[in-house]
């Protein structure tokens, strides 16, 4: 058994202690867990990111433009003093605003454009036969709308449309949790296969 399988083996039991209850052996290979995560995390930034995209091509490829992010970086350090800390708010606020730039787009095309054409798909495919799905999805917009509208009472049919609105609620938030039980599972899994197979070497 080579030194790796033994100390993530080591480390996964320590982890599955918790199942017994909080003790000291979990929060030893927990902060463990943490400390190596940002350590990792540094390195790969330092490398990846520093020294590739800012460092090599300004100081060694004489890329001028790169001053600016660097500046930028810099500035951000004032926030450590005082009567520098005001400076900071420079590049916090070019992040927040590139960010916002390329994530509002991406997110209005990913959950309201996409969503919005899928509720204006055909009722019916090539051949003229009605698309069951379609109508499920017109039916489950129309009924959830229907249960978030306060301006009116849910009475009469608009009330059934409503209760009907809430099955289709329930129905996501129960697809939703199984997902993410079934994601946990399968994290479970891999890691009792691993125990098995490759620490204790009980199966092959």
């Amino acid at each position: 058994m080579d030194a790796g399988t033994l100390i993530a083996g080591i480390l996964t039991l320590a982890i599955l202690t918790f199942l017994y209850r909080d003790n000291p052996i979990y929060k030893m290979a927990e902060y463990l867990l943490i400390g190596v995560s940002i350590g990792y995390i540094l390195v790969v930034a330092w490398t990846n990111t520093l020294m590739a995209i800012l460092f090599e091509p300004l100081f060694s490829g004489r890329n001028f433009w790169l001053i600016i992010p660097f500046a930028l970086g810099l500035l951000m350090w004032g926030r450590f003093h005082d009567k520098t800390s005001s400076l900071s708010r420079i590049p916090i606020a070019f992040m927040i605003g590139s960010g916002a730039g390329v994530a509002i787009p991406a997110m209005l095309y990913g959950r309201t454009l996409k969503q919005m054409s899928a509720t204006v798909m055909p009722l019916t495919d090539a051949s003229g036969v009605p698309d069951i799905s379609g109508l499920v999805v017109i039916v489950g917009l129309i009924s959830t709308l229907a249960y978030f509208y306060f301006g009116r009472e849910h009475k009469g049919t608009f009330g059934k449309a409503a209760t009907i609105g809430t099955f289709f609620l329930m129905i996501f938030f129960g697809t939703t949790f199984g997902y993410t039980v079934m994601s946990r599972m399968s994290t479970l899994i891999g890691r009792m296969e691993f125990l098995l197979t490759d620490f204790f070497k009980l199966t092959n």
